[in-house]
């Protein structure tokens, strides 16, 4: 993707429209860090954040709820939007507790969130358990797959439920070759700036789709947790999922595809659509920050 073997993504920071995008981003971030209430409720701005961004990665996925439903219910066992929606919360609870992790090993943290979105309801695995142990104690047979896929990147012919995403999945060897890149260029770390990391990190998982089940989630989830650890946004406020979701599955699928393409437009594209994603997540804890400025939140 780029001349510069050693850094990858700064090529594609350098693409028509995309530092603009960054520029745009960082602004809007400023602004809302920079907000009177973040001096004192940030905490509140954090929690409100991850709920809102659960809930829209959730509808992403096919479980379009309200967000007072989302904050309503306790029970997420029922059927498959339940499932998905607790799924969602969780990864968003867990996100902020692996970014010391993420930079030493992404692969673990991948795993991690897959055993975190697919367990049992009420049966989320500890962070200590061994990996056999967890997925035993954590799978939810109508999450997906058996109790040995979870956990770990699918195998071939095993069968993948990923809604809104349709396009060809990747075989298991191409998908352990490129998550191991992946994974060294996390290590390694990157001078392009946070945005275009996130994006590519979000965009390579939802293409590879290493999971039986939840990988969308799971993608979302590591483009948070990049945001976050990158210093961009640090008290996890500007939900990039609600921006994605606010745009639409629709513009959502389009935008993956120019991902797709690999080709400069395309990736640019995408790029820039993650980049108003963020900016709507801004836009959102924004609106959090006046209500509870006006008490009335």
């Amino acid at each position: 993707m780029s001349t510069n073997p050693a850094d990858p993504l700064v090529a594609l920071g350098a693409l028509p429209g995309v530092p603009d995008a960054v520029d745009t981003v960082r602004k809007a971030v400023d602004r809302v860090y920079g907000h009177r209430v973040m001096r004192r409720r940030s905490n509140e701005v954090t929690s409100e954040a991850a709920l809102r961004g659960a809930r829209a990665s959730a509808a992403l996925s096919g479980a379009d709820w309200a967000l007072e439903e989302v904050r309503r219910r306790t029970d997420f066992g029922g059927d498959d939007e339940a499932r998905t929606v607790g799924a969602a919360l969780r990864l968003s609870a867990e996100a902020g507790q692996l970014l010391s992790i993420w930079r030493q090993s992404p692969m673990r943290v991948l795993a991690r969130f897959h055993l975190v979105a697919a367990s049992a309801p009420g049966r989320t695995p500890d962070a200590d358990a061994s990996a056999g142990a967890a997925a035993a104690a954590a799978a939810d047979p109508a999450a997906g797959g058996s109790a040995d896929a979870v956990g770990r990147p699918r195998r071939d012919g095993e069968p993948v439920h990923e809604p809104l995403i349709e396009a060809p999945l990747p075989d298991a060897d191409e998908v352990a070759g490129r998550l191991d890149g992946l994974a060294d260029l996390i290590v390694r770390g990157s001078s392009a700036p946070a945005l275009v990391t996130a994006a590519i990190v979000h965009g390579e998982l939802l293409a590879l789709r290493p999971f039986t089940s939840y990988s969308g989630l799971v993608a979302r989830a590591a483009e948070r947790i990049v945001l976050i650890g990158s210093g961009l946004d640090p008290k996890a406020i500007c939900p990039a999922e609600v921006g994605h979701a606010e745009q639409g599955r629709a513009a959502y699928v389009a935008a993956f595809d120019g991902y797709l393409s690999g080709t400069p437009d395309g990736m640019a594209a995408w790029i820039a659509h993650c980049g108003r994603a963020v900016e709507l997540g801004v836009r959102e804890s924004t609106a959090v920050c006046e209500a509870l400025q006006r008490g009335a939140a």
